[in-house]
């Protein structure tokens, strides 16, 4: 008896290398103990949320006994914490939006999906530099779009501006980037992103439908090193941000995050209205109440950012100590340094052999690399020293 449909069978059979890492991970815990295996394959945040998210729980704790404390509300979020969310992002992005400019989402891909839903057509092709987060690919098929990806310059992952102008073509409804990047790191540059809204400019001349550039932000809050993160807003029209609190107030269970349309936007009204929309009809009608009342009190605050700072730049010695060829990240919390030997998935077995577990770049669509997520401590990343340097001989 057939129980899913082909589609889904397919996902299941080439199943996440994340996913996959993972399960190898749960095997080699269980053989040689928690304490004896340094995980670097996913990323979810460790670090404790502020203190103001604890207090938050209390006071609703304390108020949960009132009429719809915890009740339903306007499909666009909380009326109050749409306002003030308003009043963050604008001195985050450097322009000024409404309340009305934003709606409330469960996290960045709830966001993503509400909105593909709301502007795609089946054929509609999604834009994306590769390396890329592992699920886009997932999110554009789920609204009945393509994704298509242009790969990166080789080890700085810089755009390679020339091969997305050649890929755009009829079909493309969305271009979207991610920075800073997972799992690159890389942050794109003002320069980078004025050429690219000068690309689309030109790609939407004499187009019905205008090709939207979306950023995907939850890492903005992690840059490094004095790194500023650029807004698209004051750069293209057409530009969407979607974002999340997963990272900067490591509350990724919650899933709440949202969708900001550019305030200068030509029909910016009517394609809210659609996301307002689609937000409900694909079931996930917001955030939960909880997440979006504490985030109403916790706005403003985010994790000890220094933490992540002395975990990269441990990270970045035990690389350096090994000999391994990277760029070093100037956001989010990873590495993706070159595989000694080119070919991805053997290295990571021949770390598997030394206790490390890292997710090979064939995942986010770049052979050749791997991934290390440094959202763990300290003492594992020092206890995986050795590691990587008996990982390296066989290539030296």
């Amino acid at each position: 008896m057939k129980l899913l449909s082909d589609q889904i069978e397919g996902y299941l059979e080439g199943s996440s290398w994340i996913r996959k890492m993972f399960e190898t991970g749960m095997v080699l815990k269980k053989k040689y103990g928690e304490d004896a295996v340094c995980d670097f394959s996913l990323g979810n945040p460790d670090v404790p949320a502020p203190a103001v998210v604890g207090q938050g729980l209390r006071e609703l704790a304390d108020s949960a006994d009132k009429p719809f404390a915890f009740g339903y509300m306007p499909n666009f979020g909380y009326p109050t914490l749409r306002e003030k969310l308003a009043e963050s992002v604008s001195a985050e992005q450097g322009v000024k939006v409404s309340g009305s400019d934003l709606i409330i989402t469960c996290g960045a891909a709830g966001a993503i999906n509400a909105l593909y839903r709301a502007i795609l057509q089946p054929g509609d092709q999604v834009l994306c530099p590769a390396p890329y987060f592992v699920e886009y690919g997932f999110y554009a098929k789920n609204s009945g779009g393509e994704l298509v990806t242009v790969p990166s310059k080789p080890l700085t992952f810089e755009l390679d501006l020339d091969a997305i102008e050649k890929a755009i073509n009829e079909k493309t409804r969305v271009v979207l980037i991610n920075s800073p990047n997972n799992p690159t790191g890389v942050i794109y540059t003002t320069e980078e992103l004025k050429k690219l809204a000068a690309i689309l400019d030109k790609a939407n001349e004499g187009r019905e439908r205008p090709i939207f550039l979306v950023a995907d932000e939850p890492y903005r809050f992690l840059a490094f090193d004095g790194a500023e993160v650029p807004s698209i807003l004051p750069l293209y029209q057409y530009s969407i941000v979607v974002s999340s609190f997963s990272k900067n107030l490591s509350l990724a269970g919650e899933r709440i995050g949202y969708t900001l349309l550019n305030p200068g936007m030509e029909g910016r009204e009517h394609l809210m209205a659609g996301l307002v929309l689609t937000n409900r009809i694909l079931g996930f009608v917001n955030a939960p109440a909880v997440g979006q009342k504490l985030l109403e009190k916790a706005l403003g605050a985010q994790v000890d950012k220094g933490i992540y700072l002395e975990r990269r730049n441990a990270m970045a010695s035990v690389l350096d100590e090994g000999g391994y060829a990277y760029t070093m990240p100037r956001g989010a919390f990873y590495f993706f340094p070159e595989a000694p030997g080119g070919d991805d998935v053997k290295f990571c077995a021949a770390l598997q052999e030394e206790k490390i577990l890292a997710v090979p770049g064939t995942g986010f669509g770049f052979p050749g690399y791997f991934r290390l997520a440094f959202c763990v401590g300290v003492d594992v990343i020092e206890r995986s020293r050795e590691g990587f340097k008996n990982a390296m001989k066989p290539f030296k």
